[in-house]
């Protein structure tokens, strides 16, 4: 298989061809060239296809944001000026081909002859170009505050619901999508597009799908919930750690859920809680036999509770339930009554100390 232009600085035999008769076709062409042109198609499946990589990247110029255009008009003048400089050291003309590029660049459109000089087989223009294409087609970071959630549609047409104190960072490429789960937690209705992957980056866990729904959660500020957290409500994903202690990736179905650790350890593959992948989307947040601790900080993420443990015990006494957070008067009456403490007001905050015996 030959090598796409735009995935490698250095361009195969037949792309280079092919970009000649990609460049060729912009100007008028007579019979002869026509007939030229047909055999070279018949001649190899392969020249087909190449042609059809260089339309496709032309075609991507319409993405390109202004300054994108910039910033590749400058590279390429940066690769013109060092290739006039080697030429002029070697005291050697232009090439023959090197003059039939810029004498086709003379009757294309600018756009046209910004990209046939970077991907030009005679310059070293191919790596702006290779630039160009790695180059996201949409970008953005998005933010919730405490005690908000947000829905994010994206232009491929997948929606991200945040949850509170949430920060992620998107980036849609022409051949990947990516989202950094940088803080908090998201539930993901993916589009499918077999062409695009989607990954979502949060820690040390690289999540990959095509098309489904999902949660992740990634907290490193809460102890004892500092790993990643993945659930699966609807098709597949796989699920893989980035770090050098990784083990291999595995797959999640519908109804099953997995945790790693900060370093990308994973767990062992469990079942979705009844509650589902995101009881937050309700209003609700669960704990299962977690320390109090942890229940303080994460009802925390979402406003100011008033609350304060300093006794380590008591930080440690476990809590299971599911809790509306932002109706925490309802966990305040309902704590003395199912752990062994009790609740002394302590000027401006409230403390939860051991029940007296």
């Amino acid at each position: 298989m030959n090598p796409s232009p735009s995935s490698s600085p250095s361009l195969s035999a037949i792309d280079r061809e092919a970009l000649d008769w990609f460049v060729r076709r912009q100007r008028a062409f007579t019979a002869d060239d026509e007939a030229a042109f047909d055999a070279w198609l018949r001649a190899d499946p392969a020249h087909r296809a190449a042609l059809q990589r260089w339309h496709g990247d032309w075609a991507g110029l319409d993405a390109l944001p202004a300054d994108g255009i910039a910033r590749l008009r400058r590279q390429l003048a940066a690769d013109q000026a060092a290739e006039q400089a080697a030429v002029q050291r070697a005291a050697a003309p232009a090439s023959p081909a090197r003059r039939h590029w810029l004498a086709g660049l003379a009757a294309m459109a600018p756009r046209a002859a910004l990209a046939t000089v970077a991907v030009s087989a005679a310059g070293g223009g191919a790596l702006a170009w290779r630039h160009w294409q790695q180059q996201p087609l949409f970008a953005s970071e998005f933010r919730t505050l405490r005690g908000q959630q947000q829905d994010v549609n994206l232009p491929d047409g997948s929606v991200l619901r945040l949850d509170t104190d949430t920060r992620i960072a998107v980036a849609l490429y022409r051949e990947r999508r990516e989202v950094k789960l940088l803080g908090g937690q998201a539930v993901f209705q993916v589009r499918g597009d077999t062409a695009r992957p989607f990954d979502v980056l949060a820690g040390a866990v690289r999540v990959t799908v095509v098309g489904t729904r999902f949660s992740v959660r990634h907290t490193p500020g809460i102890s004892g919930a500092n790993g990643v957290q993945v659930a699966v409500e609807e098709g597949r994903v796989r699920v893989a750690g980035n770090g050098a202690a990784a083990a291999p990736a595995v797959e999640l179905g519908a109804g099953q859920r997995i945790a790693a650790d900060a370093a990308g350890r994973l767990g062992a593959i469990g079942q979705v809680a009844a509650a589902g992948i995101a009881p937050w989307r309700d209003g609700r947040i669960t704990f299962d036999n977690a320390p109090l601790a942890q229940v303080l900080a994460e009802f925390g993420r979402y406003g100011s509770t008033g609350l304060l443990v300093r006794d380590p015990a008591v930080s440690a006494l476990r809590v299971t339930g599911t809790f509306d957070p932002h109706r925490l008067e309802n966990f305040r009456r309902v704590l003395p009554r199912v752990l062994p403490v009790a609740l002394r007001d302590d000027g401006a905050v409230t403390e939860i100390v051991a029940a007296q015996k």
